[in-house]
């Protein structure tokens, strides 16, 4: 997948980031507020709010990543903190209700218990605070094994699903990656004591596009990126988006 189309994955999300953000500041009065990217991994979205003037926190198991989120941060002339921890011991690491905003990207599907990883953002969040949540799609992770031939592989991840015990999700006990739908990481967040708040789909056709339409033409790309905003809240589209985006708010 080319460069455009990578930028097209992320703007739905930037959208969301960018206005919750801005509501923050405007309920609290300060510009320079404290974001914790949980399994932040190199930084790819604590350097850009580093940039915005925000005080950014990575929190990831892998001192290799967390070197790399640095010297990112670096080559921006931006300053983060970067800590080694789990998602699910979020608190233990940084405190109780630290900060105004808590990513928890591309972290749900591989721990342990969601639920307890959640609980421990929670935990974490300020009162008016936001957890944003990106997680990886049953639907589409059912969807993309069938166009790729993978039918047994597609159907065992259908049965596996049927039987899960919480909305959405798949079992516990049941092999990583998690995969979820927006009700089960809605019933996740408000078994977290938190809220639903806005939800969109990420990726409904970025990934399905031949990289090479959307590379040799800017215009294809904003027209891709435009489609992708108006797919995103369409619910029929939205549930089959390769990721799911919901916040979470106290």
């Amino acid at each position: 997948m080319g460069g455009e189309a990578l930028g097209t994955r992320a703007s739905v999300v930037w959208d969301v980031l960018r206005g919750v953000l801005a509501a923050r500041a405007a309920d609290t009065g300060r510009d320079r507020l404290d974001v914790i990217d949980a399994g932040g991994g190199t930084g790819g979205f604590a350097v850009p709010l580093a940039a915005l003037g925000h005080a950014v926190t990575v929190v990831d198991p892998s001192p290799d990543s967390l070197a790399a989120a640095q010297r990112r941060a670096a080559e921006m002339d931006v300053r983060i903190s970067a800590v080694q921890g789990e998602a699910a011991g979020l608190d233990s690491v940084v405190g109780e209700a630290a900060a105004d905003l808590v990513i928890c990207h591309s972290v749900l599907e591989y721990v342990d218990s969601p639920a307890d990883a959640l609980a421990a953002v929670a935990r974490v969040l300020r009162p008016g605070g936001t957890v944003s949540v990106l997680a990886a799609s049953l639907a589409a992770a059912i969807l993309h094994r069938a166009v790729a031939g993978r039918f047994a592989d597609a159907r065992a991840l259908l049965d596996r699903a049927g039987g899960q015990s919480e909305p959405g999700r798949v079992p516990a006990g049941a092999p990583v990656p998690h995969y979820f739908t927006l009700p089960g990481l809605g019933a996740l967040i408000e078994g977290a004591g938190l809220y639903p708040g806005a939800a969109h789909g990420v990726q409904v056709f970025a990934d399905l596009v031949p990289s090479v339409l959307v590379d040799a033409d800017p215009g294809a790309a904003e027209a891709l990126r435009s489609l992708e905003a108006a797919a995103a809240t369409y619910p029929p589209l939205r549930d089959i988006a390769a990721r799911l985006h919901i916040l979470g708010c106290r």
